[in-house]
């Protein structure tokens, strides 16, 4: 595979002299825990399904992963071959990413939920060599489906099956003959050690208008990312991070699979977030940090209260992809004890804000942080003119983890000439340089030429008592131009209907022209693997019942 990954070498010398890019990879924090702590228990895996729980030290993790890399290259894998893999937080996981490292592949997570119509694309678009999948996973039979599609994917050599059990099974290939013992292990080991500029992951954005696009990363750019972000958590060798969002997610990746590594510390991995699971788990590994969306929150927070099991370890718990409601963060501070920590990031730059740990809980409700160092912020105009304290605009950021480029296109890299990314998003910034995320440049809704704060609304929504979800989108108005509609799942028993919601809003003090105009009530809200509500598909739907409607 050819790499277009034209963002990185105009911006390497600045980055490195400025001590932001690190001139590693995750193959010498590997080496590093071998050497430093090879007996301390590195990483334990839980499947909730199976009850199945499996622990490797460090020394045990660096020989399963030189041993998966060698079978790998026994595959006909090498350097910038790209090898897919579409695991839930399993071991292998951990173990293939390591493996890719030491021989120079390039590792393509695919979240578990992904079928023939979303693989088909991003195997083919990402000219995939290998790729690794479950046997069964949740009761859907992932050989069946990775085995018809291969015929169309004609740069797809080899399936490999967690859980087979036949010749092409993870166990047959990879993780059962000791390959590190070979007579030409070693120099498989390390003919293609990839260098820091050399891209390592290959990730889609979760296609939240249209295409999903292939983000490029280094190690330089990720890791760029995960130093700041624990030193600003203040964490080290001695936490134990728990990480049940997916690892075919950036969030998990980056700080479930690469950050434990990189501090010589422990992670514990769950499969399915089963919040009962999760507790016992903190409390029995002694885990102190988390980071999930904001759904994991509330089952924790809940389930810890109502069970009455404490977790004291769990110091902090960074919740981001959605604004925290504030009731939340004054229940889940009370019944865990932890700090509640928001952030804001994406795909392309891992996370870009986060507030500090002494800060105060309420700018975990209120804001979405403040830059890590190695980040510039800008709120502009739509002239791209720059907006003072307080003014919603255009996000704009320039990051030391910005990525490498999109796949083959190059076109959409929203990246201009000072290394300014366009994030898509909007947001307001106070003076004191904490953002919040105010809602997506394409949806904003202008009524009558007024911006309706749609994140605002929404998190509104979001307190009335009978709403589980609820997103905001635009519909057409020929006098206002546009007109705002609250779309809604309700919850269990519970019935939503427009003059409560109004009546709910106007008691919130909320100026009129906010107030949506119409509702929609849904049984489902379509969302994207990583749970972003998908706002196209939404306004689809709102077009389809108007047309319907007249």
């Amino acid at each position: 595979m050819e790499f277009d990954a034209v963002l990185i070498g105009p911006r390497r010398a600045q980055s490195v002299a400025q001590g932001l890019w690190h001139d590693r990879t995750i193959n010498h924090d590997l080496d590093a825990c071998v050497a430093a702590c090879p007996d301390k228990l590195a990483l334990t895996a839980v499947q909730a399904e199976t009850g199945t729980t499996t622990r490797f030290t460090y020394r045990e993790l660096a020989t399963m992963a030189d041993r998966v890399a060698v079978g790998l290259a026994r595959l006909g894998v090498t350097r910038n071959d790209v090898v897919a893999c579409q695991l839930p937080n399993w071991w292998q996981f951990t173990v293939l990413y390591l493996a890719c490292s030491r021989i120079g592949a390039v590792l393509n997570p695919l979240m578990h939920i992904f079928r023939e119509r979303e693989l088909s694309f991003m195997l083919q678009h990402g000219e995939a060599k290998v790729l690794i999948a479950p046997r069964v996973f949740r009761g859907f039979d992932f050989e069946q489906m990775v085995t018809a599609l291969k015929p169309s994917l004609p740069h797809l050599q080899h399936i490999v099956i967690v859980g087979g059990a036949g010749a092409n099974s993870f166990e047959a290939l990879l993780s059962g003959p000791a390959w590190e013992n070979e007579p030409d292990a070693r120099e498989v080991l390390t003919r293609h050690r990839p260098g820091p500029d050399d891209v390592t992951q290959l990730i889609y954005t979760s296609g939240t208008t249209g295409e999903p696009k292939g983000v490029m990363h280094t190690a330089n750019t990720v890791m760029a990312n995960i130093v700041p972000y624990a030193r600003r958590l203040q964490l080290d060798a001695e936490d134990v991070v728990l990480m049940a969002s997916p690892m075919a997610h950036q969030t998990g990746f980056m700080y479930g699979l690469m950050m434990p590594v990189m501090l010589k510390s422990s992670v514990v991995l769950l499969d399915v977030w089963e919040p009962l699971k999760a507790i016992d788990l903190i409390r029995a590994e002694g885990v102190t940090f988390t980071m999930a969306s904001t759904p994991f929150l509330t089952d924790l927070a809940k389930n810890v209260a109502e069970s009455g099991k404490a977790v004291p370890t769990l110091r902090t718990f960074l919740c981001a992809g959605a604004p925290i409601p504030g009731p939340l963060v004054e229940q889940a501070r009370s019944a865990l004890g932890s700090k509640i920590v928001s952030a804001w990031g994406m795909t392309e730059n891992g996370a870009v804000t986060l507030i500090e740990l002494h800060d105060p809980d309420e700018r975990a409700f209120t804001t979405d942080g403040k830059a890590l160092p190695g980040v510039e912020l800008k709120v502009v105009d739509y002239d791209g003119l720059p907006l003072p304290a307080g003014e919603a605009g255009k996000l704009y950021v320039r990051s030391c983890s910005n990525f490498g480029g999109y796949l083959k296109r190059p076109q959409w890299n929203g990246t201009d000439a000072e290394g300014w990314f366009d994030t898509g998003d909007l947001a307001r910034m106070d003076a004191q340089g904490y953002i919040r995320i105010t809602g997506r440049s394409k949806d904003v809704i202008i009524r009558g030429g007024e911006n309706i704060p749609v994140v605002e609304v929404e998190a509104l929504l979001y307190r009335h008592p009978a709403v589980a979800m609820a997103a905001v989108v635009a519909y057409p108005d020929e006098r206002l131009g546009e007109r705002a509609c609250a779309m809604v799942v309700p919850k269990p028993g519970q019935n939503v209907d427009l003059p409560s919601i109004v009546e709910f809003m106007k008691a919130q003090k909320v100026a009129n022209q906010y107030i949506p105009e119409r509702l929609e009530v849904l049984d489902a809200m379509p969302a994207t693997p990583s749970g972003k509500i998908q706002k196209f598909k939404l306004r689809e739907l709102l077009r389809e019942r108007l047309n319907l409607a007249r």
